[in-house]
C-alpha cells in the first residue's frame, strides 16, 4: 500500500448516516404508468440508435409575439405561451422536411413515412411522465393547437389522460426549461423517429446587429433514430425550428 505524504491533507471523515424516521430506505413499488414508461424508455434506448443535436437561438422576437398574441382578440381565453409558438416552428419544420416523421418496423424492415402529425407533449404528473399527442396536429390553425395544447395539459394535470391519447405519436416535445434547465439528451418516445427538447429561455448577452445586447436565449436539443433519419435532416429540421423562433415571421413564409 503506497505511504500518504506527509503534507498530504488527512482522509475525510466518514459522512454520518441520515436517517428520516427511524428508517434508511424508502421502497416504492414500481407499477402501473411508471412501470410502464421505465420499460418503454428502456426499450427505446437499446433499440433506436440515438444522436442529439443542439442550437443556441435568440427568441427574443418570439417572446415578443407571445406578448403580442395574449393580446390579439383570436386568442382571447386561450393558453399562449412559448410552447405553442415552439410546436408551430415545429410543425412547420416537419412540412419542409417529411421525412423526419416517421417510424421504423422491424418486422418488415421498412420505413413508414408518416403524412399526418400526431404532437407529443411529456408531461409530468404526479403518476410519473406520460407523453400524449395532438392528433393531426399538422392540420390545427394556431387558436386551435393552442385549445388542443390547453386540453392536453389541463387533463394530463387532472390525471384524466386516456390511453388513446398516449398511443399514435409521431413526434414529441419535452419542455425540461420549465425547471430551470438548460437542456437535455432526451430518449425518444417508442415508435417516433424524433423527439425536440426545450430550455430554459433566459436573458442573456448576444451579439445583435454587431452589438453585445441582452437577449431571450434558449437551447434547443432535437434526438433522432439515425436508422431513418441521417445527420442532414437531423440538422436541417433542427435549423429550420431554430430560424423560424429568431424569425417567426417565417410562420406565414414557410408555412
Amino acid at each position: 500500500m503506497l505511504a500518504r505524504p506527509a503534507d498530504a491533507p488527512a482522509p475525510a471523515a466518514p459522512a454520518p448516516v441520515v436517517t428520516y424516521d427511524g428508517a434508511r430506505e424508502t421502497r416504492i413499488p414500481v407499477k402501473g404508468v411508471r412501470k410502464a414508461t421505465a420499460a418503454a424508455m428502456v426499450g427505446s434506448a437499446f433499440t433506436a440508435p440515438h444522436v442529439t443535436e443542439f442550437v443556441t437561438v435568440d427568441v427574443t422576437r418570439t417572446m415578443k409575439l407571445v406578448e403580442e398574441l395574449k393580446q390579439d382578440k383570436e386568442m382571447q381565453g386561450k393558453r399562449v405561451n412559448p410552447l405553442l409558438l415552439i410546436a408551430k416552428a415545429l410543425l412547420v419544420a416537419i412540412k419542409r422536411n417529411p421525412d423526419i416523421n416517421a417510424s421504423w418496423d422491424e418486422a418488415a424492415q421498412e420505413i413508414v413515412v408518416k403524412h399526418y402529425v400526431n404532437l407529443g407533449i411529456a408531461a409530468a404528473t404526479p403518476r410519473g411522465l406520460i407523453v400524449p399527442n395532438i392528433k393531426d396536429a399538422h392540420d390545427k390553425t394556431l387558436p386551435q393547437l393552442a385549445d388542443a395544447l390547453g386540453e392536453l395539459v389541463s387533463t394530463a394535470r387532472e390525471g384524466k389522460t386516456s390511453p388513446s391519447a398516449m398511443q399514435g405519436g409521431t413526434v414529441t416535445i419535452t419542455n425540461v426549461g420549465v425547471f430551470g434547465v438548460d437542456t437535455g439528451t432526451p430518449i425518444l418516445n417508442p415508435g417516433e423517429s424524433a423527439i425536440l427538447a426545450i430550455g430554459a429561455i433566459k436573458l442573456q448577452p448576444w451579439v445583435h446587429k454587431g452589438k453585445v445586447k441582452p437577449r431571450q436565449v434558449t437551447t434547443l436539443a432535437l434526438s433522432f433514430d439515425h436508422r431513418l433519419v441521417d445527420g442532414e435532416l437531423g440538422s436541417k429540421v433542427l435549423a429550420d425550428v431554430a430560424a423560424i423562433l429568431e424569425q417567426p415571421k417565417r410562420l406565414i413564409t414557410w408555412a
